[in-house]
């Protein structure tokens, strides 16, 4: 009935795939839309704060908007190919549990497994055909599907990618984060042996402004009513999301890596090959 095939589909789910999905796309959209917006805001504290001369942050605006466009890209492909790497994990998890005997394949399952087992096409009449339609739709998707050794590698060149994306977002957290700093040694001046006029914020020691950018930096009373600003709050957590959302990903990747080898391996012990 409902409920034995109701539990057939949960005995066959792929949960490690399923749980990477979802971590997946949650890990970006956060790092896309908090970085998207965390970029125009950092836009708007430069232009309004650190430089007066359009021509000093003309480059850094160009950058910022070709990060936002890579942003959007960004989003389109890890929703494909999120989905893609799902449906990987659904039919090679199958294929798996089909060869252990874990549960017995709907009539999708049993199209794709063929592409696995090898197994014989059906020469049944006309009328049969029609009536295994879905099925040889499934055995298409399970031919086009039925590469695991290369959604490894795909998936491992892409964590690795990912690995520098997630160091590189790191990099405006580290900035703003010693800028918060600035600001609360400058509030508790007690602290601190430094005059209050000589706690600085310069954008152009790490290379957001050129070193003629004037003024370039931001000092004491004037840099600490900067960071009490809800623009720079927003901003400052807004990175921080984005690197949250970073590292979301990266364990998604890995745990998507991780659940396709070892679909692989089993698949390549049991002597499928590399192509099912």
């Amino acid at each position: 009935g409902l409920l034995e095939c109701c539990a057939r589909c949960l005995v066959g789910a792929p949960f490690a795939s399923l749980v990477a999905t979802g971590l997946c796309f949650f890990g970006v959209a956060l790092f896309c839309g908090c970085g998207h917006e965390a970029l125009t805001g950092t836009e708007k504290l430069i232009e309004t704060y650190f430089s007066k001369n359009y021509q000093d942050y003309e480059y850094l605006i160009n950058v910022i908007h070709a990060f936002q466009y890579v942003i959007y890209g960004t989003a389109s492909f890890f929703f494909l190919y999120g989905a893609l790497l799902l449906a990987e994990g659904f039919y090679t998890t199958g294929a798996v549990r089909q060869i252990f005997g874990d549960y017995k394949t709907t009539i999708c399952g049993k199209g794709l497994s063929a592409t696995v087992t090898g197994g014989q096409k059906g020469r049944g009449s006309r009328g049969q055909h029609q009536a295994h339609s879905l099925e040889r739709v499934c055995h298409c998707l399970g031919k086009w599907l039925g590469h695991p050794d290369k959604f490894v590698g795909i998936t491992y060149a892409l964590t690795i990618v990912w690995l520098l994306v997630f160091a590189c977002s790191a990099v405006p957290v580290y900035i703003y984060f010693n800028t918060w700093t600035t600001c609360q040694s400058i509030a508790s001046p007690s602290k601190t042996s430094a005059s209050i006029g000589s706690l600085c914020a310069d954008a152009r020691m790490y290379g957001v402004l050129p070193w003629n950018a004037f003024p370039g930096k931001v000092c004491g009373s004037n840099l600490l009513s900067i960071c009490k600003t809800a623009e720079f709050q927003m901003t400052f957590h807004l990175f921080i999301a984005a690197f949250v959302g970073a590292a979301a990903t990266l364990v998604s990747l890995l745990t998507f890596m991780i659940a396709a080898t070892y679909n692989f391996a089993v698949l390549k012990l049991m002597g499928r090959g590399t192509k099912f």
